[in-house]
């Protein structure tokens, strides 16, 4: 069968470093190159010890050769360097799977807004293809183009869905009460991952303004274009990864604990990275641990009619580089638990 040839800008991020440790599992693609604006020429090992036995020469980026060697590029870059990037990729005619927030929202004034850096030309905002993989899979796979959600809207979205497709929440009752390990910031130092300031410690940061907020709500609206708007609260706690996403909403119709746990179910029934726990039972961020499993619970309560949804996830995986090469598998004609299917570490 033939290997496919790989490339991995930004290597040298979280993200970039897990899809490394993914792929080297993989049937099918081979990580052929990595990438680096800022440390080409340098050993990969150099950067990540742990990596030792392989050997990866960080290279500068070149879209021409690129396309003359590789089959498909990960893009693992920070929000705002993939918006000037992938499009000389896209157009030098190489798939990309691009992890950056830079072509998730489909208008440039949505993205400036929020983003506070230049969009990406619109002609590409709207080449894109929006790879939340159980979702939008036929998409992906008829795409050479996927942007990768978000971690948070990762987590958020698959718990909402089978309700908001069926159009069973009420307009502007959402809450998403989401909370991240500190890998979710990066490997660039600043005082809010300081090891005495999130040590024994939680903090809430960007209150109604995370650049997430857009992307959960635009894809929400394409299930249910009356859902409104959603509150949306990310918090930091001090663990190395995982997403834990405790969503909040008003049902539109009667409903029991009984019947919303079959909707998940029969929902999520040919997904094979979604878990449905057993009414009654709730997920915890260890359970889905370097995994590329969603994990979901699901509770009524009938005093106040509002269902609780509690969805985890490994933001460095299922949230970035698991549900990437996911998507890359999606594109290619793979089955999509191709080198991804590993059971989470615990404990």
């Amino acid at each position: 069968m033939k290997e496919y040839k790989v490339g991995i800008v930004g290597a040298t991020g979280y993200g970039g470093v897990e899809l490394i440790r993914l792929l080297a599992n993989h049937p099918h693609f081979h990580v052929y190159a990595v990438y680096s604006s800022s440390q080409d020429g340098m050993e990969l090992a150099e950067v990540y010890p742990h990596l030792s036995n392989i050997v990866y020469t960080l290279q500068d980026i070149n879209p021409k050769k690129m396309a003359e060697e590789l089959d498909l590029v990960f893009t693992a870059t920070p929000s705002g360097v993939s918006s000037k990037l992938v499009p000389q990729l896209i157009e030098e005619g190489i798939k990309v799977v691009d992890l950056s927030g830079d072509f998730r929202l489909k208008t440039e004034a949505l993205y400036e807004k929020w983003y506070k850096k230049p969009a990406a030309d619109g002609t590409f905002l709207q080449k894109s293809v929006y790879g939340l993989s159980e979702w939008f899979a036929d998409e992906v796979e008829s795409s050479t183009f996927v942007a990768n959600p978000g971690c948070y809207p990762t987590a958020t979205l698959l718990g909402l869905a089978p309700l908001v497709s069926k159009q069973m929440v009420k307009s502007n009752s959402i809450i998403i009460d989401a909370k991240s390990g500190i890998s979710g910031a990066g490997r660039g130092l600043s005082q809010m991952v300081h090891y005495a300031e999130i040590n024994e410690n939680m903090k809430i940061y960007k209150v109604n303004q995370h650049q997430h907020i857009p992307e959960i709500e635009s894809i929400l609206e394409k299930w249910d274009e009356e859902i409104g708007h959603v509150t949306f609260s990310t918090h930091l706690v001090p663990m190395t990864r995982g997403i834990m996403s405790t969503i909040y909403a008003e049902l539109s119709e009667e409903s029991s604990v009984q019947e919303l746990h079959q909707l998940y179910v029969d929902t999520y029934q040919n997904s094979p990275f979604v878990r449905v726990r057993k009414a009654g039972e709730f997920p915890s961020t260890k359970e889905v641990s370097a995994s590329n499993y969603c994990d979901i619970g699901v509770a009524f309560d009938e005093r106040t009619k509002r269902v609780t949804i509690v969805s985890v996830i490994d933001n460095l995986v299922k949230g970035a580089a698991g549900q990437a090469i996911q998507n890359a598998n999606i594109m290619m004609g793979f089955e999509q638990q191709a080198g991804i299917g590993l059971l989470p570490v615990f404990p």
